[in-house]
């Protein structure tokens, strides 16, 4: 899943693709490195300028739009939490809602549910939109992400959300300290066995880069580290700044456990 943010104030890229051109461009490049799903944004997830819904809208409506005239097989994903904006976008062709604060918006659940587009249940630790965590403590954090995902997960599925579209989302960093993320990247596998399909959006984040004590611009390797262990526990969509390195990390990571042939298998056979 790539990120594409058109956002003036992103963490990471600062607003590089603010302008529809240069957002179009990134899409297209996130698709030749290998993206299958890209994920579009409007509304910085942190403390921030408020954006209202007409903006969020403005913002990546026609990105939806052009996508979806443009690439026929590639999945859309809108990073939002307000049901008007996803049922816009929905209706422009985006097939799924990446709720990133776990149904802060209850109207999302009936967005999904008339539309059939597929779902991100997320975690948060009940903080309310663009809010970070502050001394928040859990006696097991992998429990309780656990127990609030499937709950949130069946909640969907009773409310008409189709069950092969929900995947449920640990949210590292979202009411979480760096000591919670790196547990629950050490215990996804806990979180897999849920049977539910795992996203785990881990690119650039504090938590790596107060574990390594770096900027987000130099996040790289510690990113890749944590996509390898999240995906050799099963997550299934890895949501990522860096769609080449990422690809080419997953790929190695599904060789390494059987699932996926060598590109090429020469060494020792000529």
């Amino acid at each position: 899943m790539a990120i594409i943010n058109r956002t003036p104030d992103s963490f990471f890229d600062g607003g590089a693709n603010v302008e529809l051109g240069s957002a179009l461009d990134a899409v297209t490049r996130a698709v030749d490195d290998g993206a299958d799903i890209v994920d579009i944004g409007g509304v910085r997830a942190g403390y921030g300028p408020p954006v209202e819904p007409a903006e969020e809208l403005a913002r990546v409506l026609p990105v939806v739009a052009a996508v979806r005239e443009r690439f026929a097989r590639v999945a859309i994903s809108v990073d939002t939490w307000r049901s008007a904006v996803a049922e816009r976008v929905v209706a422009e062709g985006a097939d799924l809602i990446n709720d990133t604060w776990a149904g802060a918006d209850p109207g999302l659940l009936a967005v999904a549910a008339s539309s059939g587009a597929a779902l991100v249940c997320s975690h948060t630790g009940g903080l309310p939109p663009r809010t970070d965590p502050h001394r928040v403590r859990y006696e097991d954090v992998v429990a309780d992400v656990r127990a609030a995902l499937s709950a949130s997960a069946e909640r969907a599925v009773a409310a008409g959300v189709r069950r092969d579209g929900i995947l449920i989302d640990p949210t590292h960093d979202f009411g979480k300290n760096t000591w919670h993320s790196l547990e629950l990247t050490r215990r996804l596998d806990e979180l897999v066995a849920t049977g539910w399909p795992v996203l785990v959006a881990l690119s650039r984040k504090d938590f790596i880069g107060e574990t390594l004590d770096l900027p987000a611009a130099d996040r790289l390797e510690g990113t890749l580290a944590a996509t390898a262990i999240a995906a050799w526990h099963g997550a299934r969509v890895v949501r990522a700044h860096d769609v080449l390195a990422t690809r080419r990390v997953l790929d190695m990571v599904a060789s390494i456990r059987g699932t996926r042939a060598p590109a090429v298998a020469r060494r020792g056979l000529a």
